[in-house]
């Protein structure tokens, strides 16, 4: 089964082509001017800014309001990973955007509360969650 990303391709690039023929089957320069700047042109640009939203900026924004409910409920005993790869323990939550990471007893880092990754931490607690289990 082909993706939404190929159907939406394949009608972008023939909208695009049928704009560049001319519908009265003259060639170039006999019958009417240059040619003026159609319809379909406003139709293909329309649908490109659409795929781009769609594909581009609609996930990031997702992805970045994930990552800021995710270092919003961030807890002390949390398990987590910065993105420099650091795994460790919340020790304490501190009031001006930072966390205190216990890396091992008795060692602790500061650090800021957005350089904690999302997606290394949530997999991190999986397979954690799977080896407890079994």
């Amino acid at each position: 089964m082909k993706s939404i990303f190929y159907y939406l391709t394949t009608i972008i690039i023939a909208i695009f082509f049928s704009a560049c023929v001319d519908p009265t089957g003259t060639s170039g320069g006999q019958g009417k001017g240059a040619g003026g700047f159609g319809g379909y042109q406003f139709i293909f640009l329309g649908l490109m800014i659409v795929v781009f939203w769609m594909f581009f900026i609609r996930p990031q924004a997702k992805r970045a309001k994930n990552q800021k409910n995710f270092v919003s409920n961030l807890q002390r005993g949390d398990k987590v990973v910065t993105i420099a790869g650091i795994h460790g323990t919340i020790n304490k939550i501190n009031e001006d955007g930072t966390v205190n990471l216990e890396v091992s007893p008795g060692s602790y880092i500061k650090m800021e509360k957005s350089s904690i990754s999302m997606d290394m931490t949530t997999q991190l607690n999986k397979i954690g969650t799977t080896t407890e289990k079994k």
